[in-house]
């Protein structure tokens, strides 16, 4: 475990041993990620997350981001990650997914807050960035409702399938986030 959100609700690392239940997730809501998310594509078994697995690890080991499972009353449900750790600027990218069955709860809601909190208390970060496709209208309500900064947009910023998708960039500083608490 990484992070205990709730009683209902953790964060945790993945590693190897979660290569079956991580493609279960994938595999299950191919047509949901994929939507948005280029690499479910090229996980087309679970042996396709072997080589994803020691990157992960080594980064998290590294303070340079991690990347772990969503974890709702026991069962992986989605993931976030840290993309990386800028420690000379203290600031990180939050990026994040859930399953399709998992939406409506507040599950990544509060899983975002309670890593805001580890992000501007325990690393002493100062600045948390969220970049979310335009037309990902369920993705932007999240950093939306809790109260990220709209900073710009990033046009064209993404190819996404068949086009370029505008990135809608938002941002929270620490200061903000003792405030909101």
């Amino acid at each position: 475990m990484l992070l205990k959100v709730n009683n209902d609700l953790f964060i945790e690392l993945m590693g190897p041993e979660h290569k079956y239940e991580l493609f279960h997730i994938i595999d299950t809501n191919r047509e949901h990620l994929g939507k948005w998310l280029l690499w479910v594509n090229k996980r087309q078994a679970a042996d396709d997350l072997d080589p994803v697995f020691p990157v992960w690890l080594k980064n998290f080991e590294d303070s340079n981001g991690f990347d772990a499972g969503i974890r709702y009353q026991g069962r992986l449900v989605g993931m976030i990650s840290l993309h990386y750790i800028d420690w000379k600027n203290k600031s990180t990218s939050i990026g994040y997914f859930l399953s399709k069955e998992a939406e409506g709860r507040g599950i990544i809601t509060k899983t975002i807050s309670s890593l805001l909190t580890h992000i501007f208390e325990e690393l002493g970060l100062n600045r948390a960035e969220i970049r979310v496709a335009s037309g990902n209208t369920r993705s932007r309500a999240i950093p939306e409702r809790l109260g990220f900064i709209q900073e710009g947009i990033t046009r064209d910023g993404q190819w996404l399938h068949d086009h370029f998708e505008d990135l809608i960039n938002y941002s929270m500083l620490g200061r903000d986030w003792v405030q909101k608490k």
